[in-house]
């Protein structure tokens, strides 16, 4: 049985060429057993019908908040009762700063704010609008007053313009309303803590076209940062580039190099954080110095020489400076994997660190499932191969226990 069977979610849709991806959501959250009720603005009528709203969800289609025949029984106020949780998809930056503001002029708005269930919003605008400080600071707020989001994802947008804006795919919306509900299940023994996890690879600039990196996909981090948030935890996320979703109700940080992610973490660590898990794949070195222009080739020699030096060393650094309770590293080795990873524990100061095997082509780099070894100063752990989001929710409840006092 899907854990959707019987949840009542009420899927508001506002105004914007993506609200034609709605439709297939309401498909994916019907079939999963979820009973879906649709709210449109005026907005979102110019792009989506309700006729087919209504045969896709199997229910009447609202939009209207004072209908004489719904406001008999105080209508919106049983619609908000009703609801297990509300997804607004997309949410337009014109209705992200009315729901800051607390604006109830029309259903949908009302609805947020007259419910005491959960909200999850899925942003969908303009590049230029979503990076506007007004948009960010609104979802700063919203995220701060615990309203759930998703998104938004970089690419190509209906404009032409390239850049984060648009909304998540509604397979990922899916996978996130289907997580939101399984961790209502799970023991909340993380609420009041706060992880920052880093992800990912770093990009190193050689010029303003080429860049030193590596293969890091940056779902191992990602995976650890959705399973703090399960138990409750208030996880910054400091990613560098990647291709994937980051998990509903993360503070995500994007950076690109070593230099970026070491500054980004010490603003999130401000204040000692609790548990600081070195996820990422930080570059070792970078450019003595980078070139402004597009580095040419020179047609009487076939080799070409860089000088590199080395990165800061993110999590040393963060050690030393007693940044967080509890300090996690990974090793990722091709070779001596216990051996290495055993000495980086000691030399780096850490509390534990995971070591893996980066040189088997099953596990890792770009895989969906990975097998790694837990070492702290006297215990070693060797976890089964499960996919890192199996993983990543035994890591945390390891990294969880050994932060008890009685460890």
């Amino acid at each position: 049985m899907s854990n959707l069977t019987q949840k009542r979610i009420l899927l508001g849709i506002t105004g914007g060429i993506a609200a034609y991806k709605s439709i297939e959501l309401i498909r994916l959250l019907t079939k999963a057993g979820a009973e879906v009720q649709v709210v449109l603005t005026e907005g979102a009528k110019a792009f989506v019908t309700e006729m087919t709203l209504q045969a896709i969800s199997g229910n009447p289609v609202r939009s209207t908040l004072l209908d004489p025949n719904a406001e008999a029984g105080m209508g919106h106020i049983e619609l908000a009762k009703w609801a297990d949780l509300i997804v607004i998809a997309p949410a337009s930056a014109d209705f992200m700063a009315r729901y800051t503001q607390g604006m109830a002029n029309d259903l949908l708005s009302t609805l947020c704010i007259a419910t005491e269930s959960p909200v999850l919003i899925a942003p969908a605008m303009n590049q230029a609008m979503w990076r506007h400080p007004a948009t960010q600071a609104n979802s700063a707020l919203l995220t701060q007053r615990g309203v759930l989001s998703i998104g938004p994802a970089d690419g190509a947008q209906a404009c032409g313009d390239i850049g984060p804006g648009r909304m998540s795919e509604p397979a990922d919306i899916f996978t996130a309303i289907t997580h939101h509900f399984q961790n209502t299940m799970l023991e909340q023994d993380l609420v009041g803590q706060h992880w920052v996890i880093t992800a990912g690879p770093t990009m190193e600039a050689i010029d303003p076209v080429r860049y030193i990196s590596n293969h890091s996909s940056g779902k191992m981090g990602y995976a650890l940062a959705a399973a703090a948030i399960a138990r409750g935890a208030s996880v910054t996320l400091i990613s560098g580039p990647v291709q994937i979703t980051a998990p509903v109700g993360v503070n995500l940080v994007a950076v690109k190099s070593a230099n970026d992610m070491l500054a980004a973490c010490e603003h999130a660590m401000q204040s000692q954080a609790d548990v600081f898990i070195g996820a990422a794949a930080v570059a070792d070195f970078k450019m003595k110095m980078a070139s402004n222009q597009k580095m040419k080739k020179q047609s009487n020699t076939d080799e070409l020489q860089l000088t590199l030096v080395k990165n800061p060393d993110i999590i040393a650094t963060l050690a030393q400076q007693k940044r967080a309770k509890i300090m996690v590293g990974f090793a990722a080795e091709t070779q001596n994997v216990i051996e290495y990873a055993k000495s980086k524990l000691e030399r780096k100061g850490l509390d534990i660190i995971i070591a893996n095997d980066v040189s088997r082509s099953d596990i890792g780099f770009n895989q969906d499932e990975n097998q790694v070894t837990v070492i702290t100063a006297n215990k070693v752990w060797e976890p089964a191969k499960a996919t890192k989001s199996e993983l990543a929710s035994q890591l945390v409840h390891f990294i969880h226990e050994h932060s008890q006092p009685s460890r």
